[in-house]
Order: C-alpha cells, then sequence, then structure tokens
C-alpha cells in the first residue's frame, strides 16, 4: 500500500519478509534466524531494529490497519466537492491495491489477530472500526435508502470479497493484476447495488 518510490528502509524490508514468512508458515513455524536470513542479516541482527517476533508482528497487523484509515480519509478529503460515487470508487481502489498488493498481510490478520497482546489487538479493532465507519458513511451517501445496519453489513460483506485475494491462487495465476482488480471492483459495486 504504500505509494513511496523510495528503497525500503532495512525495517520495512524485515517487515516484509516477516509478513511473507509468517502467512506461509505461521508465526510460531517462523524463527528469527529465517527472517534474518531472507534480508541478508543474522538473525540476532534483527533484535537492533525490533524486540522479537511479537514486535513484528503487532507493527504488521498495527501498522496495516493504520495504513487502511490513513489512505481511506486522504481518499476522501481530497474528494472534497467529488460526487459520492467517485468517493466510493476510489475507496475500493485504494482496498483493492491493498488486497492485491499485501495479500501475506490478509492472510497474517486471519490466522495471528489472536496472538497479538490485549492492548495492540484492541487497537486494530478500533482502527478497523474507524475505517468501517468512514466506508459506511460514503456508501450510504451513494445509496440513501440503504439503513447504517444493511450499509454496515455490505461494507464487510465487500471487505470479505476484496480480501477473499490469498486464495485466489498465486500472483501468476490471476488473469494479471489490472484485470484482477477490474474485476474486484465491478463486484464490489456490484454488492453495494445489491444491498439497496
Amino acid at each position: 500500500m504504500a505509494t513511496r518510490t523510495d528503497a525500503p528502509t532495512r525495517r520495512e524490508q524485515i517487515l516484509k519478509e516477516a509478513a511473507r514468512l509468517f502467512a506461509e508458515r505461521g508465526f510460531h513455524g517462523v524463527g528469527v534466524d529465517e527472517i534474518g536470513a531472507a534480508v541478508g542479516i543474522s538473525g540476532p541482527g534483527l533484535y537492533r531494529h525490533f524486540t522479537g517476533k511479537d514486535a513484528m508482528l503487532a507493527e504488521l497487523l498495527v501498522g496495516i490497519s493504520g495504513q487502511l484509515l490513513t489512505g481511506a480519509k486522504r481518499r476522501v478529503q481530497e474528494a472534497d466537492g467529488v460526487p459520492g460515487d467517485a468517493v466510493l470508487d476510489s475507496l475500493i481502489e485504494g482496498h483493492i491495491d491493498f488486497a492485491l498488493d499485501d495479500r501475506p498481510l490478509i492472510t497474517l490478520h486471519d490466522r495471528e489477530l489472536d496472538r497479538l497482546r490485549d492492548t495492540d489487538r484492541k487497537l486494530v479493532r478500533q482502527l478497523q472500526r474507524q475505517y468501517v465507519e468512514l466506508w459506511v458513511g460514503v456508501v450510504r451517501e451513494v445509496y440513501p435508502g440503504l439503513s447504517e445496519p444493511t450499509a454496515r453489513s455490505a461494507v464487510h460483506s465487500v471487505f470479505g470479497l476484496l480480501n477473499s485475494t490469498p486464495h485466489l491462487g498465486r500472483a501468476g495465476s490471476l488473469p494479471g493484476r489490472v484485470a484482477t482488480a477490474e474485476l474486484l471492483h465491478r463486484m464490489a459495486r456490484g454488492a453495494f447495488a445489491a444491498a439497496e
């Protein structure tokens, strides 16, 4: 979801590889030595960047929840005065970017959220609730016939649809990023329209 074009920092490289490895083999199935080897440093060298695997997991899951919320707020603010349909399309595009580009984080969230400390898990849930409510407001603007509970259910359903990307097969087996993004976008808009 990053929009920066700079080379990733060592810390970002570690997080990316940790997410990939945790998603592939589970949090307890990966050691710090393996994460270190994936980025070309010793396992103990990771401790210069993180206090341990728990800290990596927390930063990954809290971090992506915060990034999604921040990105959605930015999209809504930038669209000030733009019709609601365009704002909803922008939100959908942002979530599709996440769903296609950060697939390991979706798997990691599904499998490992309960491993976070209570405070980190509560923060993830708080950020996610804010993200959902931002979407609910936009969806109700576009589809004014939807009640708030129905709009919220529709938003969660669309997230489920978009977040299914880890189950679509390997990245190379998809019809291509552009075609997949277009398909997901049409399906998301269709789901919202069907809810009204």
